[in-house]
């Protein structure tokens, strides 16, 4: 599948907003995240709509992309955008709670915020997961996934904005936990889609298999078109074993590492270790984000490729 980098961007960026504001709607009024919390809600509502935002970029028309949420009751896709749109009221409405230090509109909205992450990213892990044409996506570990990279990235950050302001150890604690999660759970994806076997082959999608071994004559195009363009991608096997290992190291293992030691140390050395934990694991994630499209095979390129 072709990983357009305003889709990679959008599974980044806003997972990493949605995790930010679940621990942030979770901790900020029982009072683990020091400091007022309002920088942590900006910067979670900027990379949430830079996300939504991007990616419409990948839309045949942009303009239109308001009628996504028209089809609720059966596109993924339309569930996910009712659910961003619907966590923009809680999130706001914790951001007023505690600009006027009202503790129990807090706790109320920064729960109602933090289930609208959860329902918005498990949405966007179903619009993949429930394609059943791409083997590497429909699997059962797509969503869980999905999720826990989100609470990691957004712990994350956490980490780093609460070390700034004085405090941080819950945040890089649960930084260092959903980090290791992340990454066993993303070696075990791994593991799993490279042992599969194909969904299909190319005598069962043209049903031509009672006759034998079925191989291509002509091409059935001569020139670019959309399909091979969406999902004709392909990447060298030794190539995508690199940016695995460079992904595990950055996106995951360095940040843990830095996570564990500010909490050890703490103070400006922490803060600095969390913030360059933060950074590496956004770059990771990016790497891991382009790695789940390029990886991906369709179906339909049996027909191309047979």
């Amino acid at each position: 599948m072709n990983p357009a980098p305003s889709i990679v961007f959008f599974t980044t960026a806003s997972g990493a907003g949605y995790g930010l504001l679940f621990w942030l709607g979770l901790l900020r009024p029982l009072g683990l995240v020091p400091g007022q919390g309002l920088v942590a809600l900006a910067l979670a509502l900027v990379l949430i709509t830079a996300g939504l935002l991007s990616s419409t970029l990948h839309l045949g028309n942009p303009q239109r992309a308001w009628r996504a949420v028209s089809q609720w009751r059966s596109s993924w896709l339309s569930r996910e955008g009712v659910a961003a749109i619907l966590t923009y009221i809680p999130a706001l409405l914790l951001g007023l709670a505690l600009w006027v230090d009202a503790p129990t509109l807090a706790l109320a909205a920064g729960l109602l915020a933090a289930a609208g992450a959860i329902a918005t990213v498990y949405c966007t892990g179903m619009i993949y997961a429930s394609l059943k044409p791409i083997r590497q996506w429909h699997h059962p570990l797509v969503v869980p996934g999905y999720l826990a990279l989100s609470a990691f990235s957004g712990a994350v950050l956490l980490a780093m904005l609460a070390a700034f302001a004085g405090g941080g150890a819950v945040p890089a604690l649960l930084a260092t936990l959903t980090g290791a999660a992340a990454l066993l759970l993303k070696r075990a994806y791994w593991q799993a889609i490279d042992a599969a076997p194909p969904i299909a082959t190319i005598e069962s999608a043209t049903t031509l298999g009672f006759i034998g071994k079925v191989r291509q004559l002509d091409p059935p195009h001569t020139e670019q078109n959309y399909l091979l363009r969406e999902m004709g991608f392909r990447i060298a096997r030794k190539h995508a074993a690199k940016l695995r290992l460079i992904a595990q190291g950055a996106g995951f293992a360095l940040p843990v590492l830095l996570a564990l030691l500010a909490v050890l140390i703490g103070g400006t050395p922490a803060a600095l270790a969390l913030t360059l934990g933060a950074v590496l694991a956004i770059g990771g994630l990016l790497i891991e984000r382009w790695l789940m499209f390029a990886e991906a095979t369709h179906t339909v390129m049996l027909y191309y490729r047979g």
